[in-house]
């Protein structure tokens, strides 16, 4: 519920602990008159750059932090009932203040020891520990998981972050923790969550711009896998263990055996084989297919990533979703729109150095069983042919027709959008990731990059203007970019993570090549996607589809 106007300033006139222990943050205080207090049953005191409400309820005296922990209303306003029941009147959220529990709402509400002297209140009022709080902190994030089962609280992960964050603890911790709690109820395993995760981070270990800065990111992970998981049952991982044999553990992916799959990862990490070891067998595992149309392969680069960033400990959880998400993946090789993919594979010439490749005009405007021929019997190096497809899929993005996307009469199989074309950028940056460690994966990397570039040869307009969204000034571009993905104002994470991956991935390539033939058009079509609403519900269009679905069905 939001606030139905701002929370009001701190009367000056108000009672506060004597001048000279206004400043003081350990210890008791003294704080306001016993007798004062009793008349007036509710007062709110300073002590330092502490507010503290102090209460006189028939249980006894109570002292607690007199801004509500929801968002920050005075709880001296509040009201009291059944003994010493707080309730913040601006969301009806309610504390004990005997016992200190929340009863509705909740963040816990910070009390303070009180000592009666005579006729003086006085006031423990120092902090615990950072090491404390930070526990707290965690404490605190673990329950909004646990909430998971009923509701997502996007505003309580970002407080509770904060107050790690502000703790001195890890606030990395956070992020640890998400996928700790959460692993075990995907599903069907990785999803955009750990691409975006990892891509946060990225951002966050280069952001300068203050606090605010880098608690987005982690609050963005946190959420997103606290929504992927949202009122979703535990899956639970065989505990199975076998002896690792890579040979077996590709064949058990294969057959879509998750239980065997899991029980030889499991007994890879037992013998103290980490991400690195495995990348290999991974990386081959997701382009056995053209699968999950080109997620599998990004899953995997990025898995690496996020494990690299965030330490041994979520290494495990990681790499139990990845595989089970390359058992459950789409094989896309197998339908009709791909299936000279293996025949062009079977066909691979090996590339020969300094020999020519297709140029991207060679690539653009062209058929799946087109690009795959001339991939597959160029002569280049795969250096060279990569640069070919990834510069005709950043031609491809530039030149969208975003018009598609808006299209109500159309079929399933042509319903496209500004996601679709996204895949190729982020798919060809995931490809020279993991083909520059593992050169043997270079032709199905490469193969596959030309799957993204026929595919989407039916949705560009070759005569789209792109004078509009042309970048005269990269370094510019990115500080924009940036800026606007920490306030990206999408609700759907889905969308988020495709506008930061595309950026990321972009980005990356462009900053190693920045005079390569395809840089223009690279910057442009991310603008592009940046900066163009995307129609995200299709009530008409779903509507008409089904009913030609059903109508088919007489």
């Amino acid at each position: 519920m939001p606030a139905i106007n701002p929370a009001p300033e701190v009367d000056p006139a108000a009672p506060s602990a004597p001048d000279s222990l206004r400043a003081v943050e350990t210890g008791f205080v003294q704080a306001a008159s016993l007798r004062e207090l009793e008349e007036k049953r509710a007062l709110m005191v300073r002590v330092g750059r502490k507010q503290i409400a102090l209460f006189a309820t028939e249980k006894g005296v109570y002292a607690c932090n007199n801004r509500c922990p929801h968002e920050g209303y005075p709880l001296k306003e509040g009201s009291m009932s059944d003994g010493c029941v707080l309730t913040c009147n601006w969301h009806n959220w309610k504390f004990d203040l005997e016992s200190g529990e929340t009863l509705i709402g909740g963040d816990k509400l910070r009390r303070y020891p009180v000592q009666i002297r005579g006729d003086e209140v006085w006031l423990d009022v120092t902090d615990p520990p950072a090491a404390k709080r930070a526990a707290a902190a965690m404490a605190a994030l673990r329950e909004t998981f646990v909430n998971i089962d009923r509701r997502m609280e996007y505003d309580r992960l970002a407080r509770e972050i904060a107050r790690l964050q502000r703790s001195q603890g890890d606030p990395l911790d956070a992020v640890r923790a998400a996928i700790d709690w959460t692993h075990e109820r995907f599903e069907y395993g990785t999803t955009h969550a750990v691409p975006a995760a990892a891509d946060w981070l990225t951002l966050r270990a280069g952001s300068t711009d203050g606090e605010a800065a880098r608690l987005v990111p982690l609050v963005e992970i946190a959420g997103h896998f606290a929504w992927d998981s949202l009122r979703q049952p535990v899956y639970v991982f065989p505990k199975t263990r076998k002896s690792y044999d890579e040979g077996a553990f590709l064949e058990a992916i294969e057959r879509e055996d998750e239980d065997e799959a899991i029980a030889l990862l499991r007994g890879a990490l037992e013998l103290g084989l980490g991400y690195r070891d495995l990348e290999r067998p991974l990386a081959t595992a997701a382009l056995a297919h053209y699968a999950d149309f080109g997620h599998s392969l990004i899953y995997v680069a990025k898995t690496g990533e996020l494990i690299a960033q965030l330490g041994r400990k979520v290494q495990e959880p990681l790499l139990l979703m990845l595989v089970r998400s390359l058992v459950n993946a789409y094989r896309e090789d197998l339908i009709p729109e791909f299936r000279g993919y293996h025949g062009a594979l079977a066909d691979w010439a090996p590339g020969k150095s300094g020999a020519a490749g297709p140029a991207v005009e060679d690539l653009t405007q062209r058929s799946v069983k087109q690009v795959l021929t001339a991939v597959s019997q160029s002569a280049a190096d795969p250096e060279d042919l990569w640069s070919a497809l990834f510069g005709a899929s950043a031609w491809n993005l530039a030149h969208f027709d975003a018009e598609r996307e808006t299209l109500v009469e159309v079929s399933v199989a042509q319903s496209v959008g500004w996601l679709d074309f996204t895949h190729a950028v982020t798919f060809g940056n995931a490809v020279r990731t993991i083909c520059e460690k593992h050169s043997e994966l270079w032709p199905q990397g490469l193969l596959q990059m030309g799957c993204f570039v026929g595919r989407n040869a039916a949705d560009v307009d070759g005569a789209q203007d792109l004078s509009a969204w042309r970048i005269p000034d990269a370094e510019a571009f990115f500080r924009t970019s940036i800026e606007k993905l920490f306030d990206h104002g999408q609700f759907e994470y889905i969308v988020s993570s495709h506008l930061l991956k595309t950026f990321m991935a972009a980005r990356e390539e462009y900053l190693r090549a920045p005079e390569a033939p395809w840089a223009g058009d690279l910057l442009s079509g991310v603008n592009r996607f940046l900066n163009t609403p995307i129609k995200r519900k299709h009530a008409l269009r779903i509507a008409l589809q089904s009913l030609e679905f059903v109508a088919a069905e007489d």
